[in-house]
């Protein structure tokens, strides 16, 4: 018969007789068998739910439900985010049921027309005025007009929040937290006393509004309600630094904008803050920047070549040097003395790096030898040195052989002059930056003169700025480098506080974040830098990122998530979950992946070669 069935038509098939006793067994035989067949239902229930009048208890974890029932005449956009961010576990339903717009306005004739009636009773009585009725009436126009015109809807809005704790003293705690801070911006809230059990359901992902405990609102007070709002880092001018990940808007940002352009990067190794800064650097020089960068990886080098660049490698084999005596010009507020002082100050500090621990007395007398070592080439505080020759390392250990208690000083410097790294310091400048970008690279600088390399760098970098103003950007790679020496921290500390004079940003990079922080002037270096930018970080690190940026739970979790180039970015105020992009073309000037680079040479070697036949 079930062959017969299945070769003929539907209309056409023939239809078995089933004795009704016998399917009414199997209907009761697959009633018993469903009964035993486990369902989601089954998986995600409770093991006892039990409905209490101020509370609910689901197996041993308590919930309450509240509901606000008063607003304020003004609500503030994003004014639901601090209950959002509440690091505490709980559940907000929101229900919004649209109203009739002709069956609002006709209640409206009725109200409009029962102030307006009281206003006139008044005045005939002779009372002062009332600004809560004339307020009223105002409102109830102006909502009239917006609704006639179509500019604003209606509706019944029911906001419900359930939150749960292990004890009746966790719910009080978290109700009495959840209520200062609504009521400081005059919204309240109340228990659903007797309806615990309705508004437990209100809360959970059914779209059911058990509770149908409403407010009147219309389209603009509706919208302040939202709760995901993100700051928007979008501007009229600037650099694209990436995508808003809460809202795919553009941060299109100028930092020359801020009340300083500094800027702190911080991230972990791998997690894209070099290509970062060089997608920063990039566009910053098709906005007519200047940039300065201190690499210390060698990372720069294919950018700077790239968009015509100059490269100084700075090495004891180098042929690059600096002369750490060189002068700046006086600015028109400054003298000679004044100059010369800062000088003697800076050199100082430079010679505490080289040499170590040095004594008082061992101080005293370098900063008598230095200023010799000046007045040998006739440069003193009341000459016009402009056009004279500087002094270089050598003439100053001349100088300290012939000081009496200056022996030991003699006998160190003796290193940097004629011993092993002889070379280095001892010559006069003859490098130039008049391209749009100078890197000066140390990675072929020994370890233990790096921290004095990035000191002399910097001195000739500010050198430079103060001697001509001019819209730039100094970055410095792999900072902790410095912060670990006293007097090398406090110099680039007086770099990020006096820049904003010279229009100059200063950009700090460090995946050593424990270090950078753990020199006393790491934290003031990081609050003089309106712009931070941070990206993934190690869960060793993370502690002191939260405790410097006050992050919330949200942010922290996101940094130990995100993946490369994605992190949070700052400015002054705002902040915002970014992610960092760059075109193909971009990405090719910028790329710090090894096998890309690789890739990249290769390509321009066959083309070398092809133009060579």
């Amino acid at each position: 018969m079930s062959f017969l069935n299945k070769l003929l038509p539907p209309k056409t098939q023939l239809k078995t007789k089933v004795d009704p006793s016998k399917k009414a067994a199997l209907l009761e035989s697959e009633k018993i068998y469903q009964k035993g067949m486990a369902t989601v239902k089954d998986v995600i229930a409770p093991a006892a739910f039990k409905i209490e009048s101020d509370h609910v208890m689901i197996n041993k974890k308590l919930a309450t439900t509240f509901f606000v029932y008063a607003y304020p005449r003004f609500l503030q956009t994003n004014w639901l985010s601090p209950i959002i961010n509440l690091d505490t576990t709980f559940d907000i339903s929101m229900f919004v049921h649209p109203q009739s717009t002709a069956e609002v306005l006709r209640n409206l004739r009725k109200t409009i027309t029962q102030i307006q009636s009281q206003i006139s009773m008044n005045e005939e009585k002779g009372l002062v005025r009332d600004p809560i009725l004339e307020t009223a009436f105002q409102d109830v126009e102006n909502l009239r007009d917006d609704l006639q015109q179509g500019v604003e809807h209606f509706f019944q809005f029911g906001l419900y929040i359930t939150v749960y704790g292990d004890t009746k003293e966790d719910l009080r705690k978290i109700e009495t937290q959840i209520e200062s801070i609504l009521e400081s911006k005059l919204v309240y809230i109340k228990p659903a006393i007797m309806q615990m059990e309705d508004g437990f359901n209100s809360t959970l992902p059914f779209g059911a509004d058990k509770l149908m405990i409403g407010n009147n609102m219309n389209t603009s007070p509706l919208s302040t309600t939202f709760p995901f709002v993100s700051s928007d880092l979008t501007s009229n001018q600037g650099i694209l630094y990436g995508i808003n990940r809460h809202n795919n808007s553009l941060v299109l940002f100028d930092r020359f904008s801020m009340e300083n352009a500094n800027m702190v990067i911080f991230a972990k190794s791998g997690a894209g803050k070099s290509y970062a800064v060089k997608l920063e650097i990039l566009r910053s020089l098709m906005m007519d920047t200047e940039v300065i960068v201190i690499d210390p990886e060698d990372e720069y080098k294919h950018l700077c070549e790239t968009v015509g660049g100059t490269f100084l490698r700075i090495s004891l084999s180098s042929k690059h040097h600096i002369n750490p005596f060189d002068l700046p010009t006086a600015l028109e507020d400054e003298t000679p003395a004044d100059v010369l002082r800062t000088a003697i100050s800076n050199i100082s500090g430079l010679l505490k790096v080289m040499l170590g621990k040095i004594s008082t007395e061992e101080d005293s007398i370098l900063d008598r030898a230095i200023a010799e070592t000046y007045a040998i080439k006739d440069i003193t505080p009341e000459a016009d040195f402009s056009n004279l020759e500087m002094p270089t390392m050598t003439e100053l250990q001349m100088v300290l052989e012939n000081m009496k208690g200056a022996e030991s000083l003699s006998v160190r410097i003796k290193k940097f002059t004629e011993g092993t790294f002889a070379g280095f310091l001892n010559h006069r400048t003859n490098i130039s930056a008049d391209t749009g970008m100078i890197v000066f690279n140390i990675r072929d600088m020994e370890e233990e003169l790096r921290p004095v390399a990035m000191y002399l760098i910097l001195h000739f970098i500010w050198t430079l700025i103060r001697t001509k103003t001019k819209k730039r950007m100094m970055v410095i790679d792999e900072a902790w480098w410095m912060m670990q020496h006293e007097d090398a921290a406090s110099f680039l500390f007086g770099i990020a506080k006096r820049c904003r004079k010279y229009y100059l940003g200063l950009t700090t990079i460090t995946q050593d974040v424990t270090d950078f922080m753990g020199s006393r002037f790491g934290k003031p270096i990081v609050t003089n830098s309106s712009i931070q930018l941070l990206l993934k970080q190690s869960p060793a690190a993370i502690k002191v990122i939260v405790d410097t940026f006050y992050l919330t739970d949200e942010e922290k979790f996101l940094l130990l998530e995100s993946n490369v180039g994605e992190g949070i970015f700052f400015a002054g105020p705002k902040r915002a979950a970014i992610k960092v992009v760059a075109s193909y073309s971009e990405d090719q000037i910028i790329t710090s992946d090894p096998a890309q680079l690789l890739e990249i040479e290769r390509a321009k070697k066959e083309l070398s070669e092809i133009a060579g036949e």
